[in-house]
């Protein structure tokens, strides 16, 4: 039986590389995103299933997508929507915070318990983080929106891998790396194509015992 995966942002950057992945190895791929028509053309390509126009941080369009995938197995979820903005200490943008709370934090959250009923025994769950969200290794300061919110993310993906291993679902949050994409002007150390390939295998080794971490794309156990 052909294996389904969710991925959303998957019009771009690292969602569209998971999506040229997954599709590569055989799965069915169901691609979300915001944006439609020439934004979401590679994907329209990759993806079994291509859901357009869905905003995470908006539970309308969240509750279209669920009712859009009642019945459909998902055999992983990856939660990969987000956003990174600035903050300057001294003229804080409050909203900005607030946004990259909406999309990075409540918007996997929201994402996720809206699908649980598409999620069986042996499904899992990847939340695209960032070592940003690690309060340990903070050692540059800033970006308080962007790694509040990831710290966020984090502790939402530990209490799912808590509450959803009675139902033998995995969880895993793994830092894809610099990754030269969009979000930071296409100055990262690798390309989105390595850091999809190092996620899936993270998502390939996460077991049970395992749900829970929080992990780079290459393999390295990242501190809280």
């Amino acid at each position: 039986m052909t294996s389904t995966v969710l991925i959303t942002g998957a019009n771009r950057g690292v969602g569209l590389a998971l999506a040229r992945h997954y599709h590569a190895a055989g799965w069915a791929v169901i691609g979300v995103c915001r944006s439609g028509g020439e934004a979401a053309a590679e994907l329209a390509e990759i993806a079994e299933t291509l859901i357009e126009g869905i905003d995470v941080t908006r539970p309308e369009d969240v509750a279209r997508l669920q009712r859009e995938l009642v019945g459909r197995r998902l055999d992983l979820l990856i939660n990969n929507a987000g956003l990174l903005k600035d903050e300057v200490l001294g003229e804080i943008d409050f909203d900005s915070i607030r946004e990259q709370m909406e999309i990075n934090a409540y918007a996997p959250l929201r994402v996720t318990e809206a699908l649980l009923g598409n999620l069986g025994e042996g499904a899992k769950v990847a939340n695209i983080t960032s070592r940003m969200g690690s309060i340990a290794d903070n050692d540059s300061g800033g970006r308080y929106g962007y790694r509040a919110s990831k710290a966020a993310l984090n502790a939402f993906g530990k209490s799912l891998a808590v509450d959803l291993k009675p139902r033998g679902i995995a969880v895993a949050q793994i830092h894809p790396g610099y990754v030269k994409t969009r979000m930071v002007n296409f100055g990262g150390l690798i390309d989105a194509e390595e850091a999809a390939a190092g996620i899936a295998q993270r998502i390939e080794e996460l077991t049970l015992r395992t749900s829970g971490g929080f992990w780079h794309s290459s393999g390295e156990a990242l501190p809280w």
